[in-house]
């Protein structure tokens, strides 16, 4: 089966009645949803120490894993970019190979091959994962006139967090400046003044509910 995988970009910007008003001004809602989130790992965070995360949504398994660019790369001028990238995998035996990979020992053999499937989770204790975040997010979505390809969402997050996000999906191998460019300019249209990185619902959870597994992210430069 070839697969075709996509790299998100995005920028997070935090969010007022100011910032809505200019959104609607040079946007259009494409409509409102309600979702939950778990994501796993395991008890020494293999998968997140890697910058790889395993997330489950509505019964549909996600894999969000580092570019060949590191997503934390500096802009000219020493400055940490204010957008992120990750390659995006949702077909699920690619998911496990992928995530066994990071996982497991290379020298370990002789194991019984798993063929995972939305219905059966037994893979997820065979490579001893286990959920370390769940919450609830409400989100909406608007595109944006005169700027193809340009999704912005708003989250509100069960736990008390707002962010929103400006998004541009490229396929793999495609044009990241274009769409870090889209992501500047449509920054500049809604008056968004970000000079450094804002948190995602990840990180606020993590700082929240994870400490120690906040600090060790942090101190390893994947926070």
């Amino acid at each position: 089966m070839e697969l075709t995988m996509s790299v998100e970009v995005e920028q997070k910007f935090l969010f007022d009645s100011d910032t809505l008003k200019a959104i609607e001004d040079i946007g259009v809602c494409v409509g409102q949803k309600q979702f939950q989130d778990q994501y796993f790992d395991t008890a020494d965070f293999k998968l997140t120490l890697q910058d790889t995360w395993l997330r489950r949504r509505k019964q549909s398994w996600e894999l969000k894993c580092p570019t060949a660019t590191f997503s934390g790369t500096a802009e000219p001028g020493g400055e940490r970019s204010l957008c992120t990238q990750y390659k995006e995998i949702t077909y699920l035996p690619e998911i496990y190979q992928r995530v066994k990979a990071l996982i497991k020992d290379s020298g370990e053999e002789g194991e019984k091959e798993t063929t995972p499937s939305a219905e059966d989770d037994s893979w997820l204790s065979e490579l001893n994962l286990c959920c370390f975040a769940e919450f609830t997010t409400t989100r909406r979505s608007f595109t944006l006139k005169g700027e193809e390809g340009v999704q912005i969402d708003l989250d509100q997050a069960d736990f008390g967090y707002h962010v929103g996000e400006i998004e541009v999906l490229v396929p793999e191998g495609g044009d990241m400046q274009s769409a870090k460019e889209k992501i500047r300019h449509t920054a500049q249209r809604l008056g968004l003044n970000e000079e450094r990185r804002v948190a995602g619902k990840m990180t606020v959870y993590l700082e929240r509910y994870r400490p120690e597994q906040y600090a060790i992210l942090l101190s390893a430069h994947v926070l």
